[in-house]
């Protein structure tokens, strides 16, 4: 049986991301995986510690951060895992910090600085394809994604974990619903008829697109 690793790396528990990622969950299940599912807010843990560990010469690390703390256990799940997706909410243009302590940790153990002479560019330690799927939230409509860089931002999310770990692809859900009760905060910026409209019509679809993507990525070959 595959096994596939679920990573929330939002705050919120029940909300947009992480209604996206169970969704994906689902998905992979129904593909046949064993899945498991983890919320990074209820770990304690650090993003990389510049041990420099996983590059000294003859290293034995195995493609695993070297240092010990609680996301360690989750991390060896998922470099041997059949594929691993991972979402977040977006943050003033970035992933949530322990989204991206926890994709530090995962990835520099596999990277290295060796040229690879054969392909081009620096050689990845993988010795197989894991999928990732990747799945971004944000309160803001796509035009003001574009405007504000985030494609360009983001997507370099993407291109360092395919080229270090094979395989990646990315959802971006836009435009989600941010608060439960909008007259509880102060925010004109977003009108609140047209957030509900588009949590109706746009956010099923994405849900959809996210079981697809658990799906998808548990049945790639690798």
């Amino acid at each position: 049986m595959k096994k596939v690793i679920v990573i929330n790396g939002s705050p919120r528990k029940n909300f947009n991301t992480a209604k996206l990622l169970k969704e994906a969950q689902k998905g992979a299940e129904v593909a046949g995986a064993q899945v498991e599912y983890f919320n990074l807010y209820d770990l304690n843990f650090k993003g990389c510690v510049s041990c420099l560990a996983c590059k000294r010469k003859g290293s034995k690390t195995n493609c695993l951060c070297a240092y010990k703390d609680e996301a360690t256990p989750i991390l060896e799940k998922c470099i041997n895992a059949d594929a691993v997706i991972i979402g977040s909410p977006v943050y003033f243009s970035y992933p949530t910090g322990e989204f991206r302590s926890f994709i530090e940790r995962l990835m520099y153990p596999v990277h290295t600085y060796m040229v690879d002479k054969e392909h081009g560019g620096l050689k990845s330690l993988r010795t197989r394809t894991i999928p990732i799927g990747v799945i971004m939230t944000m309160n803001c409509p796509k035009a003001m994604a574009d405007d504000c860089n985030y494609p360009v931002i983001l997507d370099e999310n993407e291109k360092l974990l395919k080229h270090i770990f094979g395989y990646s692809e990315t959802l971006y859900a836009y435009d989600t619903y941010q608060f439960a009760d909008f007259s509880k905060y102060d925010c004109d910026l977003f009108d609140e008829k047209q957030k509900a409209q588009v949590r109706e019509k746009q956010f099923p679809i994405d849900m959809q697109k996210a079981f697809d993507m658990g799906k998808r990525l548990t049945e790639m070959e690798k």
